[in-house]
């Protein structure tokens, strides 16, 4: 009977384990990690770590064309997953999770994403100092406030893999000064800044918000996002749309130097733009509550303060970042304010900057005119296409194009499928999903173009 009744106990403590490992696997939990020791055999089985990482490519569209890529990105998913455990296993008083950049190292993922540039001191336009806003004992701020709430913030934007970063900090913070001083909100244009503000700037290889603050000045104010939208990539600059001066800014100014009281005035008063470093595993996979994650000084990334408050006790500021809505709390994060290094956490105080604006726009100047005539690209000697584009083969035979497509790029690549192209930056063509592709095994991509029909030159030399 005592054997009878141990088999029975040990069937149903078998029954019990069984069934506790039978939970779900698709979705990032924390409680399937064994307190912190995720290089013990009691971590997350294979199978589980597999599950997640084909419910992650589903979600994010991701696939893999190189021979042994898709493995080699799953021990990188694998590596980040083990982070994420480890610190969401203490106490910490944010959280981190399998965001966009979980199939990246950390070392591709700086690359990409940040992109800021030092200050070169030649470069450097000088501005009479300013004392608008150095903190006094006599200021009676408040305790916390939200741009957002005010209406004086966009939507949270994506740069994608370009880095622009400065671009999106500059219009944040345009954007909200100019909604402050004229009651309007506009969503004002980061390409026209990637491909026009190139005296200091460099486009998606980074850039500084002074510079750009000062290409807007000079320029007499800077189009919309709807006249000039973003591509994400390095363009010619549209001259037509760069004079359609919309939203204007009369000077900038940069904040008091390592001083989070003179920043928090600042922000009191409006949207500023502010560079951090944000190259950490930390920031990187961020997902919610107040960051105090390790970081130091050497500012490589654009963002925008737009906020600041208190939550269970820990002051922190309300950052608007540009990597999509799905990134951090929506697109935001909670960064730790007031710390005990002047510099503030990950540099938030050394570089802070911020337009001025005290009147109106420029008269609306209406749509866009359409661009003038340019020289065209030669295919052969019956076809052509417009400047600034690649001519493609849609028809070959024996060696002979038949037909020719142009794709609305400088230098592109033609996809095999006589239907596509892919930009000079993102040259390996997938015409099966669709894709570009940075190098034969990146995981950076962005979608492939359609190429159009080229113009028969005798066609149009008979309409002349």
């Amino acid at each position: 009977m005592k054997v009878v009744s141990m088999a029975i106990l040990f069937l149903f403590a078998l029954f019990a384990v069984s069934s506790a490992l039978d939970m779900s696997i698709i979705g990032y939990d924390a409680t399937h990690m064994t307190s912190g020791d995720s290089s013990s055999t009691n971590w997350r089985t294979d199978d589980e770590v597999n599950a997640m990482y084909e419910s992650w490519l589903v979600k994010h569209g991701k696939t893999y064309n190189a021979l042994g890529e898709k493995d080699r990105r799953f021990q990188i998913f694998k590596d980040n997953l083990k982070f994420i455990d480890e610190h969401n296993s203490g106490d910490h008083s944010y959280k981190v999770g399998l965001n966009k950049f979980a199939d990246l190292t950390n070392e591709e993922y700086r690359k990409t994403y940040t992109g800021i540039k030092t200050i070169d001191a030649k470069k450097k336009v000088s501005k009479a100092k300013s004392d608008r806003y150095a903190a006094s004992p006599a200021d009676d701020l408040p305790e916390s406030i939200d741009w957002r709430a005010k209406g004086a913030v966009s939507q949270v934007k994506d740069q994608g893999s370009c880095g622009s970063c400065w671009a999106f900090s500059t219009t944040g913070s345009v954007e909200g000064i100019n909604q402050i001083v004229t009651g309007d909100l506009i969503s004002i244009s980061e390409q026209e800044l990637v491909d026009c503000d190139t005296s200091y700037n460099e486009g998606c290889n980074g850039g500084l918000m002074d510079y750009a603050f000062q290409f807007i000045i000079k320029n007499g104010g800077i189009d919309t996002e709807e006249d000039y939208p973003y591509t994400g990539r390095d363009g010619k600059c549209d001259t037509y749309r760069k004079n359609a001066k919309v939203v204007s800014i009369d000077g900038y100014e940069d904040v008091p130097v390592n001083d989070e009281s003179a920043l928090k005035k600042a922000v009191s008063n409006q949207p500023v733009s502010v560079a951090i470093e944000a190259g950490g595993r930390d920031f990187q996979f961020y997902t919610s509550g107040v960051f105090t994650g390790k970081c130091g000084t050497a500012l490589d990334h654009g963002v925008l303060a737009v906020g600041y408050g208190t939550q269970d006790g820990k002051d922190y500021w309300i950052v608007k970042n540009s990597w999509g809505a799905e990134w951090g709390e929506s697109g935001y994060l909670k960064m730790e304010r007031n710390i005990a290094d002047k510099t503030g956490l990950c540099g938030i105080a050394m570089e802070p900057s911020y337009p001025i604006k005290t009147g109106q726009n420029p008269p609306n100047p209406g749509p866009s005119p359409p661009s003038p005539v340019t020289p065209e690209t030669v295919c052969d000697e019956y076809s052509t296409c417009p400047e600034g584009t690649t001519c493609c083969c849609i028809y070959e035979y024996y060696g002979y194009c038949f037909a020719w497509g142009c794709c609305p790029l400088e230098g592109a690549t033609c996809c095999e499928d006589h239907y596509s192209c892919c930009p000079h930056d993102y040259p390996i063509c997938d015409v099966c999903r669709g894709t570009c592709s940075k190098s034969k095994n990146s995981p950076l991509e962005t979608m492939a173009i359609k190429r159009i029909l080229a113009t028969p030159t005798k066609a149009k030399r008979s309409i002349a």
